[in-house]
């Protein structure tokens, strides 16, 4: 019997999510997209590199408030890590300037699962 070979990602972003906002599910997307271009965007070109080359794997969070995601960008940043807020411009349901999302990555998946491995996907 042939047995399919599952891709292993050794690299990946990890979207962070307030959970607390009650923002729709097209919002929430919204806000992890941006999340993830601005990570992208703030990153070195080898893990750059590398994440694009194995499939770009993202990984989708959740936190219970605002706080939260400062504290994971410190901790990130530490850590050498690329690192984005995401403020909302409040066009349509939340204020604006409000923190809705953290991007980090991509990142070697054993350094971001020491940063995230305990939160809950969203």
């Amino acid at each position: 019997m042939h047995m399919e070979k599952i891709p292993q990602f050794a690299w990946k972003q990890c979207l962070l999510i307030r959970s607390d906002l009650r923002m729709s599910c097209g919002k929430m997307c919204a806000q992890a997209a941006h999340a993830a271009l601005l990570a992208y965007e703030k990153a070195d070109t080898m893990p750059r590199r590398r994440w694009l080359a194995e499939g770009q794997k993202k990984v989708v969070l959740k936190v219970s408030g605002e706080r939260d995601l400062y504290e994971m960008k410190v901790i990130a940043e530490a850590a050498g890590i690329s690192a984005a807020l995401v403020q909302d411009a409040g066009m349509t349901e939340i204020p604006p300037g409000t923190v809705t999302a953290l991007g980090l990555g991509p990142a070697k998946s054993e350094e971001m699962d020491r940063i995230t491995g305990s939160l809950p996907l969203l």
